[in-house]
């Protein structure tokens, strides 16, 4: 393992300066540079003592730590890497390529420079820091791989602190990916002998997905590991999930994987068993602890916690100190997930989605603070290279945890995108970060970051081949489009809402037909189109660098939810598909005041008039009333493929929104409208109030009179009980989308 550091170092210099450093196993003569490498425990190298610099007990004698120092001897200087052991070296050389800077044509020349002096020691924090590479259909990116892209992502993760990675073996096995280039069981063996080359410990995450109770399907399932673990160089770790996928109880579970662990020592004697307790109740989780506490099975090694796991804090308390606790945080997706953007306007929830490029590393950092004590790392969920600058946030952070955010993204851009451009591209990238911050008609930001991007793009045409610049600037550029199209279709609907507004018992048809027209400018006449055009220039580009599949039509992803964000790129803004369901339901109305009505309650859905309130439950921009925000983001909802043709407003829900009102006429009736779905039980200020109109149907109404003794103050808080329906799949239980408050004489 000690010559892959000075490999890494050797071919990393010249991929990124054109210079080839020579290995050399005698110290030259002269003023050459040197960069040495060695063990903190050799106390010496070549007859030439270590630098005083390494002290005993330093980190550079912790696991995986190293010193990185200059020294100078006459005219010539020396750069030493002291590992305190193989994998030391790795991560010494990974710091020295962060901070070198490195050019192939600097001033016209190539440059290899280490601003200095240097004398930087250090270990990591916490033992585990790894990140979830499937090679399976699910991907968006990972199954359109090559085993050399392997080979060098695994490389740079390490470059950045990472030290493990899991693999995702048997169950693509009968569904392949079309963009497979080996198929799976090959490639799983390909990934095993990486990580011994790079020295990364190699897990793996694997389900039963059957019931274990079936003899036949157990044996086979058994046969199946043992085969995978006997054909394994290295394989260290095995992360059986519990109930995701899956449905067996812990009875089961816990004799199957302890069987497991007795074939996999045959051949890693080291390897270790982990398992999750996700998709487990109260009751399976009981059983779990018990078992540990009466049985202390040695063949354990820990607990993983990830999405629909136990909270965190609880596990570590409840896990007996002799096994570890392992975090499976999902860095990948942005909505419907265990980390989703906060204030996520409906707008990038509708368009970009479930799984687009994220860079989100201010958020990470506050979410691995926040959990990571209660763990000894993490091995992150991902399902694409889309999260790549979240990959290096959690790696350099399980690290050092207080390691400065900014100088990370700095780090990050010095050395995948060059030297000169490191704090303009670092910034660049946090300022994507913002874009996603708030009400995003509102946010000029986003047109700040996407002209910045333009410059850089313009001036580092040198890296126009680069994925992760693509990856990056393919966000600007789709936020700024997101964002123009948003003003426009929103400002398109109010003036159809005026229109049917205004309408009357004879213009009812043709009112119809002029909003119609209206809110369809947005089809007849799109806007920005260099912008679209070069979105899909960079979305053809990633197809072609890294497999990026964007586009259901072009790219033949698993499904569309899958960052297939050139379907959704040009979704409705508005409610133009709504408006058109809508007046053909109108049209088959007999009664012209049923239909007038009907267009005034769409006409006035957000414009309920002077003195009244409306709320669009979990749209940052249109619900400043409402106070809570859903925890795990199935407040937006992915209907029908993500076409959905339901009113915007319909698509964003919460189960117990809070509101709070001010300013209220003390001497005005008020009543309280809900839209949604399924049951509301109404408080105001804490009082329960009987309805005098109850639908349960979507887009229909409940209606609450508010008792006047309740609006004396000016002021009401609505709240809502929750029923109990933990029996349903959250898509059958009740939601909550719009709510108003209406003034009345």
């Amino acid at each position: 393992m000690k010559e892959t550091a000075p490999a890494v170092l050797t071919e990393e210099i010249r991929e990124r300066s054109g210079v080839t450093l020579k290995n050399s196993s005698a110290w030259p003569k002269g003023n050459a540079p040197v960069i040495a490498l060695v063990l903190s425990n050799d106390k010496a190298l070549l007859s030439r003592n270590l630098p005083t610099a390494v002290q005993p007990g330093g980190p550079e004698f912790k696991p995986e730590g190293f010193r990185v120092v200059t020294e100078k001897s006459g005219n010539a200087t020396m750069v030493w890497i002291i590992g305190a052991d193989a994998r030391g070296l790795l991560f010494g050389t990974g710091w020295l390529l962060r901070h070198l800077k490195m050019s192939s044509s600097y001033m016209g020349k190539p440059l290899v420079e280490l601003p200095g002096p240097v004398n930087t020691a250090t270990s990591p924090a916490y033992p585990i820091r790894g990140h979830q590479l499937g090679y399976r259909s699910t991907a968006n990116t990972y199954d359109a791989w090559s085993v050399a892209q392997y080979d060098q992502y695994i490389r740079e993760l390490a470059i950045f602190g990472s030290n493990a990675v899991e693999g995702i073996p048997f169950h693509e096995d009968d569904k392949p990916s079309p963009h497979f280039k080996i198929p799976a069981r090959e490639m799983r063996i390909k990934m095993s002998e990486i990580c011994r080359k790079y020295d990364m410990d190699y897990w793996v995450w694997t389900p039963a997905t059957f019931d274990l109770k079936d003899r036949e399907k157990r044996r086979a399932e058994m046969e199946l590991h043992e085969q995978f673990y006997k054909e394994c160089p290295r394989l260290d770790h095995i992360f059986f999930p519990g109930g995701d996928p899956g449905d067996n109880h812990p009875s089961e579970v816990l004799p199957f994987i302890q069987e497991l662990h007795a074939k996999l020592v045959k051949y890693h004697p080291n390897a270790k068993m982990w398992i999750s307790l996700q998709g487990f109740d109260t009751e399976q989780i009981d059983y779990f602890y018990k078992y540990l506490e009466t049985e202390k099975p040695a063949w354990l090694q820990g607990v993983v916690s990830g999405p629909g796991s136990p909270p965190m804090a609880e596990t570590r308390y409840r896990l007996p100190q002799q096994y570890q606790h392992r975090q499976y945080p999902d860095i990948t997706h942005s909505v419907r997930c265990e980390f989703p953007v906060e204030h996520f306007d409906q707008a990038f929830a509708l368009t970009l989605g479930r799984e687009s490029v994220n860079p989100r590393p201010f958020a990470f950092a506050k979410i691995h603070e926040k959990y990571a004590p209660f763990t000894d790392g993490f091995v992150s969920y991902s399902d694409g290279s889309h999260d790549d600058v979240n990959k290096v946030l959690w790696s350099m952070r399980g690290w050092d945890p207080q390691a400065d955010v900014h100088g990370i993204m700095k780090e990050y851009a010095a050395f995948f995108f060059g030297p000169t451009v490191e704090a303009a591209a670092a910034s660049a990238i946090e300022g994507l970060e913002q874009n996603w911050k708030g009400p995003l008609a509102e946010n000029g930001g986003v047109e700040m970051t996407y002209i910045n991007w333009r410059i850089l793009e313009k001036t580092e045409q040198s890296l126009a081949k680069n994925w992760r610049w693509q990856m990056l600037l393919l966000r600007a550029y789709y936020d700024q489009y997101t964002r123009l199209r948003l003003i426009r279709e929103q400002a398109l609907e109010k003036q159809a809402n005026t229109i049917l507004a205004a309408a009357d018992r004879n213009t009812i048809a043709k009112s119809m037909e002029a909003a119609l027209a209206i809110v369809n400018n947005a089809n007849q006449e799109p806007i920005e189109r260099d912008i679209y055009k070069h979105i899909v220039e960079l979305t053809d580009a990633l197809y072609t660098s890294i497999g990026l599949q964007t586009s259901t039509e072009k790219h033949k992803p698993r499904n569309p939810e899958r960052g297939v964000v050139m379907d959704f790129v040009n979704y409705p803004l508005n409610n133009r598909w709504w408006l058109a369901d809508e007046f053909e339901k109108i049209k088959k109305m007999n009664n012209p005041d049923e239909q007038l009505a009907r267009l005034k309650t769409i006409a006035s859905w957000e414009n309920p008039g002077p003195g009244s309130y409306y709320d669009d439950i979990s749209s940052v921009a249109k619900g400043p009333r409402v106070k809570t925000i859903s925890e795990d983001a199935t407040d937006v909802a992915w209907w029908d493929n993500g076409m959905s043709r339901k009113r915007l407003s319909t698509q964003l829900f919460q189960r117990e929104p809070a509101l709070d009102y001010e300013n209220l006429d003390p001497r005005a009736r008020y009543i309280l409208r809900v839209a949604g779905e399924g049951d509301a039980l109404l408080r105001v200020d804490g009082h329960r109030l009987s309805p005098i109109l109850y639908n349960k149907e979507p887009e229909t109404f409940k209606e609450w009179i508010v008792p006047l003794s309740l609006t004396q103050d000016g002021k009401i808080s609505v709240t809502f009980d929750g029923p109990e329906e933990s029996h349903l799949n959250w898509r059958k239980q009740s939601k909550i989308s719009d709510v108003w408050l209406l003034k009345r004489p």
